[in-house]
């Protein structure tokens, strides 16, 4: 409810540190629930699943899926803080998550900014999502998209994220070109 621990003591006559237990037990909890199903990184045979879904879906060859960031408005940010979490353009403190996720609520990539980013190209800089590529460790999943061979697939990225080779920017809403290649 984006609620911090210290509201609890008095409404439900609880401690910090009990608040605290609690919210580390209930993560547990869900990541021993769902993790096995959806938070694990795609294996190969996995990515080649996503490649054929997207196409058939989305009509985008080899697209691994779209990566996004969201920002989420923190009331209850504590004033020592404030200045830490608040940027120019949203003017207030607010968290933000990087995810990428299938239709099938698949989440195999989330990522929760660090101190001091506050817009989506900081927080891609900090994630790990890439590390796999750039320590030599990511799946080859090749494929071939007019005549050109590609190692890895790509995320669909909005306008802001930077000219990477594994990130292709959606065509302006309404178009009808699908040509990204």
């Amino acid at each position: 409810m984006g609620e911090s621990p210290n509201t609890m003591d008095d409404y439900m006559i609880m401690s910090e540190r009990t608040a605290r237990k609690n919210l580390y037990t209930l993560s547990r909890g869900v990541v021993e629930t769902f993790g096995d199903v959806y938070l694990w990184k795609p294996l190969l045979h996995d990515l080649q699943e996503l490649y054929v879904k997207h196409e058939e879906r989305h009509g985008f060859p080899r697209m691994i899926g779209s990566i996004d960031c969201t920002h989420w408005k923190w009331k209850n940010c504590p004033v020592a803080w404030k200045g830490q979490y608040v940027s120019g353009h949203h003017g207030s403190p607010s968290l933000v998550l990087e995810a990428v996720a299938s239709r099938d609520l698949w989440i195999w990539h989330a990522f929760f900014e660090v101190v001091g980013s506050n817009n989506d190209i900081n927080v891609l800089d900090q994630s790990p999502i890439f590390d796999d590529l750039l320590n030599g460790k990511a799946l080859d999943a090749p494929f071939t998209v007019n005549g050109n061979e590609y190692k890895y697939g790509y995320y669909l990225t909005n306008g802001i994220y930077p000219q990477y080779s594994t990130f292709v920017k959606a065509p302006p809403s309404g178009s009808k070109t699908r040509q990204f290649f």
